[in-house]
């Protein structure tokens, strides 16, 4: 814009200091002998409130130019501090989403705002290391175990990586304006003013939102984003579908007293049953008591198993049983255990009772399982 700016001015200078009379018969010659045409040129002059746009004369003004969005090598930046850089999936200038995997560890502050494209709103969901992000004055500082987001607007932000012990390890997730408008568009109704104004364009400036706790179901989602469960060729389904997850995860914000209150019942409760499905992964082959694990999440034993069978459909010694039973087909598939190891390895210490609990869940015995087809345990369950 500076080049373009300057290019004119000089054009105006000459024409109008040094061209004199000469320049006004060009301009002449320029506007033609028909009244129309003259009136065609005269929108071309250069009348804008600029003062390297006022020269008397009817020059017409240089070819407007689209301003280039700055390009980011994200690998080459980070690669330049030692950090390990991937992409998971995406193509932000190509796709408008984008999702990256960062490891490393810094011995000095890390400018972390280099990596962040223009126009984008990009998500942080930090599990290791300490960062700060800000905008207008105001900086969000995400710890580890923490989410957050910003918007690179037309002032840059300002974010720092800090040295320390611990290594930095967080996914980040790019959203381009029009990639949240496709999925958004105009009457979405609660989303956090941030993402509003990135949608709608109706003001560039930069921004970052409140930084929040990441709760246990939202570790073991990072966990997948990492190693999708899915095939390759399936990939790129999956990874817009979590994209789309994600937005409606962290971009909305109620705005009623009563639909925040709500809101935040339901959140204490999802995270109370996520908590619990933890505890009982953790400990398949020896499982704590009830009470235990209702200290551990922060309620009485019988609030807990009310919100876990509300929330699951299921019971919790249910969900135990189904944990034990998956976990056992799973090693049996390997064909590196016996029976007897497997049952034990998943809580079982009768090898009778794991039998009859198997044959109840897959549709054979267990040590047929690793040789029957798809169809035949299916057929087996059913009967």
């Amino acid at each position: 814009m500076l080049q373009q700016v300057s290019w004119v001015a000089m054009i105006g200078w000459s024409e109008a200091g040094a061209g004199g009379e000469a320049g006004q018969n060009r301009n002449r010659a320029m506007a033609g002998s028909g009244r129309d045409r003259g009136r065609s040129n005269e929108a071309f002059a250069g009348t804008g409130s600029s003062p390297y746009f006022a020269a008397p004369s009817r020059m017409p003004s240089a070819p407007k130019t689209k301003t280039r969005t700055p390009v980011i090598d994200e690998a080459s930046t980070w690669r330049a501090v030692g950090a390990s850089w991937r992409q998971l999936f995406g193509d932000f200038r190509k796709l408008g989403v984008s999702f990256e995997w960062h490891d490393f560890k810094a011995s000095a502050p890390v400018d972390w705002a280099r990596s962040f494209h223009p126009e984008s709103v990009e998500l942080c969901l930090n599990l290791a290391g300490v960062g700060e992000v800000g905008a207008a004055g105001h900086v969000e500082r995400f710890a580890a175990g923490t989410a957050g987001f910003y918007r690179q607007g037309t002032v840059p932000l300002v974010a720092t990586r800090f040295p320390g012990d611990e290594a930095h390890q967080f996914i980040t997730v790019e959203f381009s304006p029009a990639f949240l408008a496709r999925h958004l568009g105009d009457g979405v109704v609660d989303l956090d003013p941030l993402i509003r104004r990135a949608v709608d364009g109706s003001d560039g400036a930069s921004g970052v939102s409140a930084v929040v706790p990441l709760n246990s179901r939202q570790r073991e989602f990072i966990g997948s984003l990492r190693q999708p469960p899915v095939l390759a060729s399936a990939q790129t389904l999956w990874y817009s579908a979590k994209a789309i997850e994600l937005i409606g995860e962290f971009f909305f914000r109620p705005t009623s007293p009563g639909e925040l209150f709500c809101h935040r019942q339901q959140r204490v409760a999802r995270d109370r049953v996520e908590a619990v499905r933890s505890i009982l992964r953790r400990n398949l082959s020896e499982t704590p008591a009830l009470e235990r694990i209702a200290r551990e999440v922060g309620c009485s034993p019988f609030y807990l198993s009310r919100t876990f069978s509300k929330e699951t459909g299921q019971t919790i010694p249910q969900y135990l049983r189904q944990l034990r039973l998956d976990k056992a087909a799973e090693l049996l598939r390997t064909g590196r255990f016996n029976v007897t190891e497997v049952a034990l390895e998943v809580g079982y210490n009768s090898l009778s009772h794991f039998s009859q609990a198997f044959h109840q869940a897959f549709g054979c015995c267990p040590g047929l399982y690793p040789t029957a087809t798809a169809t035949q345990r299916a057929a087996g369950a059913e009967g």
